[in-house]
């Protein structure tokens, strides 16, 4: 088994399943992936948007507080932050601030290049820009060793705060005079606060398993219902071979499916009759010889000349016998009789003790694990032809079972003279012998082979290496 039939599902149902699975994944994928690039764009061009007017105000900020002398900047400052402060944080520091950068994605490179093209374009004295995002608790504000969290919460909470989502807080330093740094920290605005670069976010994904949940659930639910039949039908061909009398399928499921359910109770019908037609045909010949063989022995023994009666008779027994071997053949094989479950190695054991009166004849080992179902008489006159034969011809007749859940293994070895290879599959055909004597149909083997093939097995004839004939029967397990 290779890893391709190892790892493939092999029931059509678990097939559908995951066909079904690849087939929405990949559907989902192609179309979340057209939604990202366009979204994504649109997503940009708004932030670009929004990063302009945001650098617009800060210019507007910046260029007012230049405009006042220095001593009252800071009394300006106080003010606006007594008042309430302004949409973002604003403070005038001696030094640039070192800021702890957020992770690079497509979105905050957009940010800070429209913000910076911005302020160039509006501050054109500024000696200096600098545009960073960074997270809030590695904010640092008015010095290198001050944080964020260290300011009252009155001077940046409302403006820089917002919980639970805790985005990332665009930075903006710009140096209008040497030692002379404007600070202005700010939240972008919605939908653009977190910077998000996610090809599928959480609701996408719930929504994702949801749909696909419903889905496999109905495929599951169609394929099971159209599966049943198909299901019946395949048990009902298992059973054919070994029951040919079991009722009729139901013709339901789809129209192929119906059609080939018709199309089976049809052939079994044909089956049933050509089986009841075989035995009133060997009924009637066995009853319409039995007559005239009977007359002839009558006239035979009329006949003066006894060499002529001896030959005549002679010729009545083995007419007699071909009947009862072809009765016997049929009978043997007839498939009407009903399954159940045996012991292999009771009715080997059952057999043997017939050979095993006065020394061991036939030998028995192995092990049946589970129970196998066949037709208990059918089966014992199988196995009783041979080891019969093994007996006759070979003496002594070792009989091995081997059960695994694949197959019901028999093996036979005698040690009689074996047969030879252009003959090892004639000796099968009805009333072939290989030995003359008079103890014999040639039937034997033949019905054996008919009636392990009736019960879906195989038997195998080969030569051993150290003399004597080998017979392997193979019963598959269903």
């Amino acid at each position: 088994m290779n890893l391709k039939e190892y790892f493939w599902p092999r029931s059509l149902l678990s097939r559908t399943l995951l066909l079904t699975v690849l087939s929405v994944f990949l559907a989902q994928g192609i179309a979340s992936f057209f939604w990202y690039a366009q979204s994504k764009e649109r997503e940009v061009e708004g932030l670009k948007s929004a990063s302009e007017s945001m650098a617009q105000m800060f210019a507007s900020t910046t260029s007012f507080f230049q405009s006042l002398p220095v001593e009252y900047r800071h009394i300006a400052l106080d003010q606006l932050r007594n008042m309430g402060g302004a949409r973002f944080f604003v403070s005038f520091n001696s030094e640039e601030i070192n800021i702890a950068p957020i992770e690079e994605s497509r979105t905050k490179r957009e940010a800070i290049q429209t913000i910076e093209s911005v302020l160039t374009k509006e501050l054109p004295n500024a000696s200096n820009i600098k545009v960073e995002f960074s997270r809030p608790e590695t904010l640092k504000v008015l010095n290198n060793s001050l944080l964020l969290s260290d300011l009252p919460k009155s001077w940046a909470h409302h403006t820089l705060s917002m919980e639970p989502l805790n985005p990332p807080i665009l930075v903006v330093q710009i140096e209008i005079s040497q030692g002379q740094w404007v600070y202005i920290a700010a939240i972008l605005p919605a939908p653009y606060v977190t910077l998000e670069n996610d090809l599928i976010n959480a609701d996408q994904v719930v929504f994702l398993i949801a749909i696909t949940t419903l889905l496999l659930f109905f495929t599951f639910t169609l394929i099971r219902n159209q599966t049943r039949p198909l299901k019946r039908l395949a048990q009902a061909a298992n059973r054919l071979s070994t029951d040919i009398e079991q009722p009729e399928l139901v013709e339901e499921g789809a129209a192929e499916i119906t059609t080939v359910t018709r199309a089976f109770n049809l052939m079994q019908k044909r089956l049933q009759r050509y089986m009841h037609d075989r035995e009133k045909l060997f009924g009637s010949i066995s009853h319409d010889l039995k007559t005239p063989i009977t007359r002839l022995r009558l006239r035979a023994e009329l006949i003066d000349d006894e060499v002529q009666a001896a030959k005549m008779n002679k010729d009545l027994d083995e007419l007699e016998i071909m009947v009862k071997g072809a009765l016997q053949t049929v009978k043997d094989t007839d498939i009407h009789e009903n399954v159940s479950s045996v012991d292999v190695l009771q009715i080997i054991t059952s057999i043997a003790e017939i050979h095993n009166q006065q020394r061991q004849r036939v030998i028995i080992s192995g092990q049946q694990k589970r129970p196998f179902y066949c037709k208990p008489l059918a089966f014992k006159r199988c196995l009783t032809n041979l080891v019969d034969n093994g007996v006759k011809y070979g003496d002594e007749v070792m009989v091995y079972v081997h059960d695994s859940d694949k197959s019901l293994d028999i093996t036979l070895l005698d040690n009689g003279p074996g047969i030879p290879e252009e003959f090892l599959n004639k000796v099968f055909d009805p009333y072939f012998r290989l030995h003359t004597d008079l103890h014999g149909t040639g039937l034997g083997l033949g019905i054996a082979k008919n009636i392990i093939r009736a019960h879906g097995g195989e038997i195998i004839l080969s030569n051993r290496k150290d003399g004597g004939l080998q017979i392997d029967i193979a019963f598959p397990r269903a």
